[in-house]
């Protein structure tokens, strides 16, 4: 049991080594100080950009990544578009609470059990991660905010349009999906990636928690993921303004989980990217930022 442990734990790290470009690796994002406050029980860690009376904007960042991953140039050229940042490590990466002592969950059994629609183990559910993000709204006394998310934070931002629609002025869901069972795998490239990258040291750990990678989070949040199953239902009886941005050669999450999202949800407008695989590509983000400034400026803040 402990060989099948060790070996998810590569293929899980494999998994967070494909997400980060070669442009975070070449350098780190200057972000302000993380602040730390105790919202919906849980402490949790985050910090803002741009003017205070800027449009708020939540980013909620995916799979075992922290808010460092959105990268600093994507982030002041949201902030030079007037947008005031509200950036959170969602629990258990970065500077917020870690879930560690509940342990790891056996993956093979619980994959196993989401496909006998059996309930999976899990710490928490992508409902908690959504709720910490709309108290930490409530914090900082923000009514309503453009939510944006990306990969697994685009599953939260959609749970958090689905539950707390009051609070959304739009939802932006990147590279992300509904859950839905029908559409395609990580295609066969990526797997083959994940398989043939080895352990990993402590030393190399170290520089993935720099770059804002939490590898022992993943486990917890993909049971997060699969307790959340299916979301068509739910969205297509959103009513919230939705961009679906996605990359046509995204290999992890293919390009019909953003296009069966833009499907299903009601009025939502879709972009695709060439050459944008599973990140934000350097020549793809100037034309990303130019999309979402023209789909949310004419939206009322308040």
């Amino acid at each position: 049991m402990k060989a099948r442990s060790s070996a998810f734990q590569a293929l899980l790290l494999s998994l967070v080594l494909l997400l980060i470009t070669p442009a975070s690796i070449a350098r780190d994002a200057a972000f302000p100080t993380l602040n730390r406050s105790i919202v919906n029980g849980t402490d949790i860690a985050w910090t803002q950009m741009g003017e205070p009376e800027g449009t708020p904007m939540l980013m909620i960042m995916g799979l075992g990544a922290s808010h460092k991953v959105w990268g600093e140039e994507f982030c002041t050229g949201l902030v030079d578009k007037g947008f005031r940042l509200i950036l959170l490590d969602n629990r258990d990466v970065g500077g917020s609470q870690k879930y560690d002592d509940w342990g790891e969950p056996v993956l093979w059994w619980n994959m196993l059990k989401a496909k006998l629609g059996l309930e999976v183990s899990h710490a928490y559910t992508l409902s908690d991660m959504g709720d910490d993000a709309v108290a930490l709204l409530d914090l900082l006394q923000i009514k309503r905010a453009h939510v944006l998310g990306a990969s697994m934070g685009g599953m939260i931002a959609q749970t958090i349009a689905i539950e707390h629609p009051e609070r959304v002025i739009s939802l932006i869901s990147i590279m992300s999906s509904t859950g839905a069972t029908h559409l395609p795998q990580a295609s066969k490239e990526s797997v083959a990636a994940i398989r043939n990258v080895a352990e990993t040291s402590k030393e190399d750990l170290a520089e993935i928690h720099a770059k804002g990678f939490y590898p022992a989070a993943i486990p917890r949040q993909l049971m997060a993921i699969m307790y959340s199953g299916d979301r068509t239902a739910a969205l297509k009886t959103l009513q919230v303004p939705t961009l679906v941005i996605h990359g046509e050669d995204d290999p992890l999450l293919p390009l019909a989980h953003g296009q069966h999202t833009a499907e299903v949800i009601p009025a939502a407008q879709f972009v695709s990217f060439p050459g944008m695989a599973h990140n934000i590509p350097d020549d793809v983000r100037p034309g990303m930022l130019d999309a979402i400034e023209a789909y949310v400026r004419p939206l009322a803040a308040d």
